[in-house]
């Protein structure tokens, strides 16, 4: 019971920072008649951090109850937590110094929420996820479900690029600088990162969970 109300309130809690962070972040660009919502809501970082909010909250709130973790509720986790990993690590390395939109110059993102989605989060995702020993451990060769998303994602955005010439992303643009050449050499670089990070992450808490069983031995 101990062990299900610490995470179950830790997941709550990352859940609501998560989506809190969101509402914030679209509140703020409301009130400055800056939020263009088909915009917002197409990068990568939102649409995880969503995603990651309502898994996180679904899973906090079933643990509360006394209920245990499924498997899909476990690959669910282990999606958010690979997604939650490249978002932080894809801002810090390559879009920190990212060029403003100019119809945004002058305004200042809120510090709090953009820290919570693209720093603390990523570590906090991936800390719940390795660490929660108890409950579904998929099979290692379940860490492929990590790669559907993402992929789902890059589809509609190059659809949605092709269609009206607006990209979340530098990278993802065939338009840019690397050409087309460039645009997939990125994409089957993310599909590999992800792919390569799921079997990685999975495989660690299998190993955290077989350390901590026989530790107790």
């Amino acid at each position: 019971m101990v062990y299900k109300g610490v995470f179950g309130v830790s997941r709550t809690l990352l859940g609501l920072a998560l989506l809190g962070s969101v509402f914030w972040q679209v509140a703020d660009r409301v009130r400055v008649d800056l939020f263009r919502p088909t915009e917002y809501f197409a990068f990568f970082s939102i649409t995880s951090a969503v995603l990651a909010g309502i898994v996180l909250l679904i899973s906090g709130v079933a643990l509360l109850r006394g209920k245990s973790e499924s498997e899909r509720q476990n690959i669910a986790r282990l999606v958010a937590a690979v997604s939650m990993i490249i978002v932080g690590a894809v801002y810090h390395l390559l879009l920190g110094d990212s060029a403003i939109d100019p119809r945004d110059i002058g305004y200042d993102w809120p510090r709090i929420p953009n820290s919570i989605i693209h720093t603390y989060a990523p570590v906090l995702v991936a800390l719940d996820y390795l660490f929660s020993v108890k409950g579904a451990k998929p099979r290692l060769r379940k860490a492929l479900w990590v790669v559907i998303y993402p992929l789902a994602w890059l589809g509609l955005s190059l659809i949605r690029g092709l269609s009206d010439g607006w990209w979340p992303y530098w990278f993802i643009n065939p338009g840019s600088e690397g050409g087309v050449i460039g645009m997939l050499s990125y994409i089957f670089a993310i599909a590999a990162a992800f792919i390569v990070l799921g079997f990685f992450v999975l495989g660690l808490r299998l190993s955290v969970v077989k350390i901590i069983g026989a530790s107790r031995k």
